[in-house]
């Protein structure tokens, strides 16, 4: 919790202007709330949202939008009942009809590389095109192959924690930090 702060300051100063926190740990809402006060330059995306109860507690910590990994129709709905800009998970055709059918227009596909990479992606977004859906990898996507997907027009972000490397964080090196954002924003 102690880092999140200096974890945004560090990637907005390298370019990177949207971050998604995952909530994984039971300091995840701490997080968002002081990134949210202290870092209102970035715009604030909260992971790993699971059921419609943590959707308000999101939106009441400064969420400025929300991800899910899977493609589940109660969490869209609380989503859209307190205005929170919400991508669902897909990594189907049918998660991606279900998600349009409830008005979603911008996806999380996940897990990216392990469903089939950015040929799969094409492949499977290939019918759906004139519905100008948007596409926000992530799942195995590295400084190696960030390129490939966002050279994509209907792949606007990509999504990865191996800009912000552990080992960082514990010898508390924001200005590391600040060079690894810098090299993934001058891709973007």
């Amino acid at each position: 919790m102690e880092h999140a702060v200096p974890i945004a300051e560090a990637l907005l100063a390298g370019g990177i202007h949207a971050i998604e926190l995952t909530l994984r740990t039971p300091a995840g809402m701490d997080a968002i709330k002081s990134i949210a006060e202290n870092v209102p330059d970035i715009l604030l995306g909260v992971g790993t949202i699971l059921s419609p109860e943590t959707v308000a507690k999101t939106k009441s910590a400064g969420a400025d939008f929300g991800v899910s990994p899977g493609m589940n129709p109660r969490v869209i709905r609380a989503a859209q009942e307190v205005g929170l800009p919400f991508a669902p998970g897909i990594a189907t055709p049918s998660d991606l009809e279900a998600a349009i059918e409830m008005g979603c227009r911008f996806v999380k596909f996940f897990p990216a590389e392990a469903t089939g990479g950015i040929s799969y992606l094409r492949s499977m977004a290939a019918p759906y095109q004139h519905l100008q859906i948007e596409y926000f990898p992530l799942g195995g996507i590295n400084a190696g192959n960030m390129g490939d997907y966002l050279c994509e027009p209907n792949i606007p972000a990509v999504g990865g924690s191996w800009i912000v490397e552990r080992e960082l964080v514990e010898k508390e090196d924001w200005a590391g930090i600040t060079e690894r954002a810098a090299a993934v924003a001058k891709h973007c």
